[in-house]
């Protein structure tokens, strides 16, 4: 299982602005090991980076995008699910039951839910408010997305393990107008899940956050 090392910083020092642009960003592990199994062609670099402290984990997105494609008619989670976004999925166990969910689209807006093997899914579940803070900032070539969860809501919900550590899969979602004028995602992935579709709801599309020090 492939490994990323989460780096700890000194405690509530660290603010988000949705730029990831803070100082202390440079003390983590740049991520780029992204792939889209199931296509032959190009896709645009994406970085990602994670830290935590005392009291949060904090995860960065930059994604390289010049032609950014959101459903905005309204802000429900299902307009999310037709847009650009980055996804983070996080689970207790190999057996995803349960599991949780955050993708996130350029415009910081989120779509979580609780899931359950076999794509169960409980849109009505929310990752609790006051434990989850989410920014983000588009320009003309890219877009960042930051979070900070909670240290007390991953313990919650059994997501860091006794040697510290976080099984995590990690997301990119694009969609590419085609020929008939409907968009289409292509699907990107840190761990190749060894599907012959795309499917990021199965156990070997998970690698491991390693909480340094934890």
């Amino acid at each position: 299982m492939k490994t990323y090392k989460v780096n700890v910083i000194d405690s509530n020092i660290m603010e988000i602005n949705g730029k990831a642009n803070h100082p202390l960003w440079e003390n983590a592990v740049v991520l780029k090991d992204f792939s889209s199994p199931w296509i032959s062609e190009d896709f645009e670099d994406i970085e990602f980076r994670a830290l935590y402290d005392g009291t949060h984990l904090f995860v960065a997105f930059k994604v390289n995008d010049s032609s950014l494609h959101m459903v905005s008619t309204d802000n429900s989670k299902k307009s999310v699910d037709n847009s650009d976004r980055v996804e983070l999925f996080l689970r207790s166990d190999k057996h995803l039951n349960p599991y949780y969910c955050l993708e996130i689209d350029p415009l910081a807006r989120v779509q979580d839910f609780m899931a359950r093997p076999n794509k169960v899914f409980d849109y009505q579940w929310d990752w609790p408010k006051q434990d989850l803070n989410i920014k983000s900032n588009i320009t003309s070539k890219s877009f960042t997305v930051e979070l900070a969860i909670s240290i007390d809501s991953l313990k919650r919900f059994n997501l860091i393990q006794k040697d510290g550590h976080i099984e995590a899969g990690i997301y990119r979602a694009k969609y590419n107008q085609k020929q008939d004028g409907q968009f289409e995602p292509t699907w990107i992935t840190w761990i190749d899940p060894q599907t012959e579709t795309p499917n990021f709801h199965t156990a070997s599309s998970f690698g491991k956050l390693k909480l340094v020090n934890f």
